[in-house]
């Protein structure tokens, strides 16, 4: 017997947990300390792979795409992340540099919504981050070909398998089409889950005059 969707869907639960408080009154000036302070709760909460999250673009027709990336870092210049300049998101960001970031942890019932200009690293910089990475991370740089038409997962398997040969011989090997991103947000939207529906959203909206902190309805 197939699986009744809806009926699933109706048997789940949402944050069946403790959920954390939040202030927003007491929230920092500008969003960064504040993404910084939750993932690292996230982290202590357990949260699984917490550094995951969703990249939404646009392509050159003006259709949205999205898919899951993982964070390389975040700094006065922006939250971090690195495809190839040739894969279907890298196409879309050359066309149209402007992208939103989302992160969701149901261990506290917490969102993070952030959008903004993308610009690109120098390529120097683009290949120290790949370096600073596992083995794994650069055999699948180097294997390349990123949002083609794969052939067959034989072909797949013996790309993979030369990748991590040269990776693991050379360290330092180049993967030139390897970018590193950098979105810059203008806002940033900080959700804070409740079991009775309060909702807290805390926005920040970067202005001329610095950071504008809003609460919006839930």
């Amino acid at each position: 017997m197939e699986p009744d969707l809806h009926e699933l869907l109706r048997s789940l639960r949402v944050w069946d947990v403790e959920l954390p408080t939040f202030d927003p009154a007491a929230a920092p000036a500008e969003p960064l300390p504040l993404f910084t302070a939750w993932f690292a709760e996230a982290v202590a909460a357990g949260q699984a792979e917490p550094h995951t999250m969703s990249l939404a673009t646009v392509d050159e027709d003006g259709l949205p795409d999205i898919r899951t990336v993982m964070l390389h870092g975040a700094d006065d210049e922006g939250w971090a992340f690195a495809s190839h300049s040739t894969s279907r998101k890298g196409r879309q960001l050359a066309a149209r540099p402007y992208a939103a970031l989302g992160f969701y942890w149901p261990a506290q019932g917490r969102q993070i919504r952030l959008r903004g200009p993308v610009t690109v690293a120098s390529p120097e910089e683009a290949q120290a981050d790949l370096h600073a990475r596992s083995t794994g991370a650069l055999a699948a740089a180097l294997a390349g070909r990123q949002s083609e038409v794969l052939g067959s997962v034989e072909e797949l398997a013996r790309a993979s398998e030369a990748a991590w040969d040269r990776a693991r011989r050379e360290p330092d090997a180049p993967a030139p089409t390897w970018t590193l991103y950098r979105l810059r947000p203008e806002e940033a939207e900080f959700f804070q889950g409740d079991a009775r529906r309060r909702h807290l959203r805390l926005t920040y909206r970067r202005t001329e005059e610095g950071w504008l902190k809003e609460l919006l309805w839930p």
